[in-house]
């Protein structure tokens, strides 16, 4: 009997460490494919604070939990099925699908480098409503809708990272990475829109250096709007460029990542201790600029069919 209660024993705790290896996997996973989504992540968090712009102080972080909400839905409820019966059913298309999203994200960042040049917005200029409740309405609908193209990039690339795991830890892992992301851009986004609040209330303390700090805070804000508007722009265009080169690299298509790949692999000989950084400088430009070309071209075609 006391054998046979060791040798249960010894299979309770193997079982346990299998599971804890399994969680670990899982972990691991979860946070390699949501840092490949990084560059969707910042564009998300750089879009999302202007739907909030021209409403009451009082309803910007209810309007950004409507959305997060909205977000968590868009994520767990659509994409995440549908990224599951795709893996299981149509793993060849992921690929092709990774692709067309990333073109999707060129095609929105060459837009918005072709309206900084021109000074022409390229969407269709719609009357506001002028009730309060529909206005937030309208603009809570049109966010939810933005993200649920993001969102679709960030479970594709997730799902791409994790296609050849077993399909449990799959659903795991874009569900991690679907919930995580959603909690981390949408906290982030809510800081954002209530920084000026935050910056108002310290410059009415009475310290001196508090009121600074309070001051600087109001003053900065458009400067940060703008710098997150740049930098989810570059990284749409980047992250885009960087998918499709890997889509026609993976499709039998290598002259564009060789190419990328080799400049890449002579600057980092070349730059020494600060190798690593310079090759990463130059695969990000690289594909930034590969990227914004084809986003131009896809947005000549647009326009183009629009006329």
């Amino acid at each position: 009997m006391p054998s046979g209660l060791v040798a249960l024993l010894d299979d309770v705790a193997g079982i346990t460490k299998l599971a804890a290896a399994s969680l670990d996997d899982v972990g691991a996973a979860a946070g390699k494919a949501g840092s490949k989504a990084i560059g969707v992540v910042v564009d998300d968090t750089a879009v999302t604070p202007r739907y909030v712009v021209g409403l009451s102080p009082d309803r910007e972080l209810p309007i950004i939990a409507k959305i997060a909400f909205g977000s968590l839905r868009n994520k767990l409820l659509i994409l995440l099925p549908a990224a599951l019966l795709l893996s299981a059913f149509a793993p060849w298309a992921i690929t092709p699908l990774l692709m067309l999203g990333g073109a999707y994200l060129c095609f929105e960042g060459a837009e918005k480098v072709i309206e900084v040049f021109s000074g022409a917005a390229h969407d269709e200029v719609k009357e506001a409503p002028t009730d309060a409740a529909a206005l937030e309405q309208e603009k809570v609908g049109g966010a939810i809708r933005t993200d649920l193209i993001l969102s679709a990039e960030i479970m594709a690339i997730a799902l791409a990272d994790v296609s050849a795991s077993p399909i449990v830890n799959q659903a795991i892992v874009l569900a991690v990475v679907g919930i995580g992301i959603t909690i981390g851009v949408y906290g982030v986004v809510g800081l954002i829109v209530k920084m000026d609040d935050i910056g108002l209330h310290l410059a009415e303390r009475r310290a001196a250096s508090v009121r600074a700090i309070g001051r600087g805070l109001v003053k900065g804000m458009p400067v940060l709007m703008q710098a997150l508007s740049v930098i989810g722009t570059a990284a749409m265009i980047w992250v885009g460029g960087g998918i499709l080169i890997h889509g026609l690299e993976v499709l039998g298509l290598h002259a564009p990542a060789e190419i990328v790949h080799h400049a890449a692999e002579a600057v980092q000989h070349a730059t020494g201790g600060l190798g690593p950084i310079a090759g990463w400088l130059v695969t990000a430009a690289a594909s930034g600029l590969f990227g914004l070309v084809l986003g131009a071209l896809i947005a000549w075609v647009v326009h183009k069919i629009r006329h």
